[in-house]
């Protein structure tokens, strides 16, 4: 795995050069129509051929067949999902990430950290001032089974939202002793969180959604968890500001939580048909190596829309590119803890 005072070398090299230039730029990405996937189709284990993937997994999701599980982790594998620079797809990729394992088989949790609450929305949990939330998980230290809520739409898929009085939290965290460690106290304290010894109903998965920023909320996702995963937009200065997220990272990696690692980025809003989202999405690639996921999110209405609708794209267009997409990425995620 490189590590993070390389990845750190490598943003500070990229952000200084332009990725689109003229000199060694990717061909032209031509967008494959229906015709073309049916014909090149292979077998659904191959990651090598995601587009064969897709169009197997478009059939099935449009003749309502339920989508076949991917093996549970050994443990609970805590993934925050975090980049302080806005509109990358942080929250978006959040729900649907969720919402794709829990449809592989999953059993998933989302901690909602945003006083914004978008993903409570997206996800249609109630998140109105007085609802159980993650401001009581930290701040009054409620257990953890008090606040999670169930999802509507998607079975195995349980929330802990996000109300306005987390907006306060951080004020007053401040004068609390170890308040950087108040997430990982909730979760070290429940028993759906562990190894296979919690029971078959414990939590495959926590995907923490934080604000975008590095405040203390951000910390104490940090501390709590044992992977990071980066979401970062195939868009011209797409790196910038992601060394001062990579800086955190390893101070709380030093300093706080020595499990921490950066374990997946991924490449979202990716347009096959411009030259700079192939340059930039290949300019991730050649920095961070095998930790950026092969499968890239591509800009689509429906990941758009969906949230205005309180779902996903999972559940509102199971059968569009974005949904097929999350899909792919979230058997990425899966098949590289079974190898783990």
């Amino acid at each position: 795995m490189v590590s993070i005072h390389t990845m750190r070398q490598r943003v500070d090299d990229v952000v200084s050069r332009e990725t689109g230039n003229e000199n060694g730029a990717p061909a032209p990405y031509r967008v494959r129509t229906a015709a073309d996937l049916a014909e090149t189709a292979a077998p659904s284990d191959d990651l090598t051929t995601p587009l064969a993937r897709a169009v197997e997994t478009s059939l099935l999701a449009r003749d309502g067949a339920r989508r076949m599980a991917i093996p549970r982790p050994d443990a609970t594998r805590v993934m925050v999902v975090a980049n302080q620079k806005g509109g990358v797809g942080k929250t978006t990729s959040t729900v649907n990430l969720a919402a794709a394992l829990a449809q592989l088989g999953q059993h998933v949790l989302v901690i909602d950290l945003d006083p914004q609450g978008n993903a409570s929305t997206a996800l249609d949990i109630a998140h109105h001032r007085g609802t159980p939330s993650t401001y009581d998980l930290l701040v009054e230290g409620a257990p953890l089974a008090d606040v999670a809520q169930p999802s509507p739409e998607i079975e195995g898929l349980h929330v802990v939202p996000a109300t306005i009085d987390l907006a306060g939290a951080e004020i007053e965290l401040v004068s609390v002793v170890a308040r950087e460690n108040r997430l990982t106290k909730a979760l070290n304290a429940s028993p759906l969180i562990g190894d296979a010894s919690a029971g078959d109903g414990r939590y495959d998965y926590v995907i923490v959604d934080c604000p975008p920023s590095l405040g203390l909320l951000t910390l104490n996702a940090l501390v709590a968890a044992k992977e990071v995963l980066i979401p970062i937009q195939a868009e011209y200065y797409a790196l910038e500001g992601l060394g001062q997220l990579i800086e955190t990272v390893e101070m709380v990696r030093q300093h706080l939580n020595p499990n921490l690692n950066i374990s997946t980025i991924l490449v979202t809003m990716y347009d096959g048909r411009t030259r700079l989202a192939a340059g930039v999405a290949e300019e991730v690639r050649e920095h961070f190596g095998p930790q950026v996921l092969k499968t890239m999110i591509p800009r689509s209405v429906r990941v758009s829309e969906a949230p205005s609708y309180a779902q996903t794209v999972m559940t509102y267009d199971p059968g569009s590119p974005g949904a097929l997409a999350y899909l792919g990425a979230a058997r990425e995620i899966g098949q590289r803890s079974v190898k783990a």
